[in-house]
């Protein structure tokens, strides 16, 4: 099937002008934004630094993987009914706010958890709300791209150079206060997470869309979707690429204090990474027009075959930094990529539902899965055991986006539909590789 050359023009100079932000539209990409930066001053604390409070409250390794990865696996049936139940009734909003007073709640209930068993179960709430937000979020981000001109990565930025403070400054009070202050710092984020949930805008502001309840998807739309080839793929690449960061997402912070790297430089390290994400965000636009979606996810799997790969010899500070710089592809590029992918590839029928089994199986099954050997690999192997068990993730996550880019021709999955975004994708793959055209 061929590509008009009307089509790829209109790829190629970008969104229609009566397609760019409108002031309605740049307040509504504000407003989410304001939120990512609330949400990820939770993430920016609970990811590196919960482990570490639960080492401090004396749990075992095995312990520590079971509390961290227990939720990805309640998100299996939670994420997807909270979306399905949003897209429905058009409730994105209301859901976002009960799950971050509830995460308010939980975190709060955290810090006086007394044992092992109370831990788990008020952890696992608190994770479960925290992420289930997250797919509810990036529905709304993705109408503002798709239906107001919006750039995407300029709105999920700020959620970056968030993450950067709360990370940076986490490691400082860790290191003036001790771990105990760790919890204390993620009721904080919560506590602004839920006042930010009452500024976050309904879709409809972005999309036009009348009042009233969305149309819910009907199943034969669901069913092509989840017996598509290319979309089962994709599942599997990026659920790999992102779920090869469970060992430096549990374990990483404790395995660089027991090299004798202080947390103050813990956080530089962290920080590092997360500025490199924040770089690509911030140039997205210019990143998509020239770009592939599913480029970027091979990006993301080349960068952590290779990221993993180093950590398994668990290298001098020296050769961490740059490293740390990959973060900007193993998760920033893997994670463009898809939100790409999704926004090109899925009929607007079910966009909610593709975002759903997206957070599901990439910050779900894999991530869970990943994070469960995790742990069985670091009590007994060490960091750099655990590493190589990440280092093989990441090269099948890297061989399915490979095989996504070969059988995508572009179209809605099941709907048959090009873009012209989708054919600028498909000039781009072109232009990269005839052969593959």
């Amino acid at each position: 099937m061929t590509i008009s050359e009307r089509d790829i023009e209109a790829a190629q100079t970008g969104p229609h002008p009566a397609t760019r932000p409108d002031a309605e539209a740049r307040a509504f990409g504000a407003r989410v934004g304001f939120f990512y930066a609330a949400l990820f001053l939770i993430y920016g604390i609970h990811l590196p630094y919960l482990p570490v409070w639960l080492d401090w409250r004396g749990l075992t390794a095995q312990q520590i993987g079971l509390v961290t990865a227990a939720p990805f696996f309640v998100r299996l049936v939670v994420t997807p009914v909270v979306a399905i139940y949003a897209d429905q009734y058009g409730a994105h909003r209301s859901f976002v706010i009960a799950l971050a007073w509830s995460s308010l709640a939980a975190s709060a209930a955290l810090a006086f958890a007394p044992g092992f068993w109370s831990i788990l179960a008020v952890a696992v709430a608190l994770s479960l709300a925290i992420t289930t937000i997250m797919p509810l979020v990036e529905t709304v981000a993705v109408s503002g791209v798709r239906n107001g001109g919006l750039d995407y990565g300029r709105m999920r930025l700020w959620g970056s150079v968030a993450f950067v403070v709360a990370t940076f400054a986490g490691g400082a009070v860790i290191a003036r206060a001790g771990a105990g202050s760790g919890v204390w710092m993620i009721v904080a984020g919560a506590a602004m997470t839920a006042l930010a949930s009452h500024l976050l805008p309904h879709p409809r502001l972005a999309t036009g869309a009348v009042k009233g309840p969305a149309r819910m998807p009907r199943l034969d739309e669901a069913k092509r979707l989840l017996v598509s080839p290319v979309f089962l793929l994709f599942l599997l690449a990026a659920g790999a690429i992102q779920g090869a960061h469970a060992t430096f997402y549990t374990f990483g912070a404790l395995n660089w204090g027991n090299q004798g790297i202080s947390p103050t430089m813990i956080g530089v390290l962290w920080t590092i990474g997360i500025v490199a994400e924040i770089a690509l965000f911030a140039w997205s636009g210019l990143v998509m027009q020239r770009m592939w979606a599913t480029t970027l996810l091979i990006a993301g799997g080349m960068a952590a075959v290779l990221r993993w790969a180093m950590m398994t010899f668990e290298p001098s500070l020296v050769v961490l930094i740059p490293l740390q710089v990959l973060h900007g592809a193993t998760y920033g590029a893997a994670h463009l990529g898809a939100i790409h992918f999704l926004s090109r590839a899925i009929p607007d029928a079910t966009a909610g539902t593709a975002q759903a089994l997206y957070a599901t199986v990439a910050a779900g099954i894999a991530m869970g899965a990943a994070t469960l050997l995790s742990g069985h690999l670091y009590a007994t192997y060490g960091g750099g055991g655990a590493y190589a068990g990440m280092t093989l993730v990441a090269a099948i996550g890297l061989a399915a986006a490979v095989a996504v880019r070969r059988l995508w021709d572009g179209e809605r999955l099941g709907g048959g539909e090009r873009t012209a975004a989708a054919a600028s994708d498909l000039s781009s793959r072109a232009r990269l590789s005839p052969e593959e055209g």
